[in-house]
């Protein structure tokens, strides 16, 4: 395993940051983090860069234990934190330099990155003088400078535009041939285009441990229907495969039905057999936003 997490739990005074959270992360996964703000997804990768220690647990990055051996972890690990700090004062090249300094590797790797990450046009400028996405290609280039195993990317899309998210995708989906990559975004787009699992985290806890692909062919589906008067939901329970049926106010329905068939004909010709008309019918697919919504509350 790449990474492992056991019981991990956190507290800042009083406050659960991180409530008994256990995972592992095989080698060579790309594994979207996701969860709302002050969930406790940064204190767990903190945790798993050493930069701060657990109160309770254990976690090992590539065989190392995080506290007993953080050195070790250390050398294992390329992190991008969510506030990328740069010297903003510093040439690109000058600034990789002083980093292929800190962790003793030869210079000649700088010309590595610069090319891996698409710095080169760049490298000559000051860090300032960069746009916001190539000021992350910079972060980027600083975390694969001694070519470790596993990345820890925090946010590393914030702030992007359209064009620059694009570009950083495309970088992160190159690195991800040769790396166990571990993501934390609120684009949940980004993570059904680049990850291959899905961890959810909320109020601390560990919510969902999930494969994209099991959400992809999952054979469920919600229908959102309005009529022109109210209807009892038992009596909407009677549509085939419906599971659970929902008021979200008004004469507005959310029916769930498990199956892939598309069942908005289905509910039209209920609606037209029982003299009701259907105002709205939409399909809303349970996709990995409804899944992070159902979860959180979101």
């Amino acid at each position: 395993m790449s990474i492992q997490v056991a019981g991990i739990s956190k507290f800042y005074g009083k406050q659960k940051a991180l409530d008994n959270i256990s995972f592992d992360i095989k080698k060579g996964e790309i594994v979207g983090f996701l969860g709302p703000n002050g969930a406790g997804k940064s204190t767990m990768m903190k945790i798993l860069t050493t930069y701060s220690k657990a109160h309770s647990g254990q976690a090992w990055v590539n065989g190392f234990d995080v506290e007993k051996e953080s050195g070790r972890v250390q050398q294992s690990i390329g992190y991008l934190p969510e506030h990328n700090p740069l010297y903003l004062e510093l040439y690109v090249r000058e600034y990789l330099t002083f980093n292929a300094e800190v962790y003793g590797v030869p210079i000649e790797r700088i010309d590595t990155v610069i090319a891996e990450t698409g710095l080169g046009p760049e490298a000559h400028k000051k860090i300032g003088q960069l746009s916001k996405g190539y000021r992350q290609r910079v972060g980027l280039a600083a975390a694969l400078l001694h070519d470790p195993e596993v990345l820890i990317l925090d946010e590393p899309t914030t702030g992007l535009d359209p064009n620059q998210l694009q570009e950083i995708r495309r970088l992160i989906k190159k690195m991800a041939q040769s790396k166990t990559i571990l993501l934390s975004t609120h684009i949940m787009k980004e993570v059904e285009a680049l990850c291959d699992r899905v961890l959810i985290i909320d109020k601390g806890k560990l919510v969902a441990d999930k494969a994209l692909s099991d959400l992809r062919t999952e054979e469920e589906q919600v229908i959102v229907v309005e009529f022109d008067y109210r209807v009892e939901e038992a009596f909407l329970q009677q549509l085939p495969h419906a599971t659970e049926v929902r008021n979200t106010g008004g004469f507005v329905y959310e029916i769930t039905f498990s199956t892939s068939k598309d069942m908005r004909p289905a509910v039209f010709d209920f609606a037209h057999d029982n003299q009701l008309k259907a105002l709205q019918l939409n399909r809303k697919n349970k996709n990995l936003e409804t899944l992070f919504s159902d979860l959180t509350g979101e």
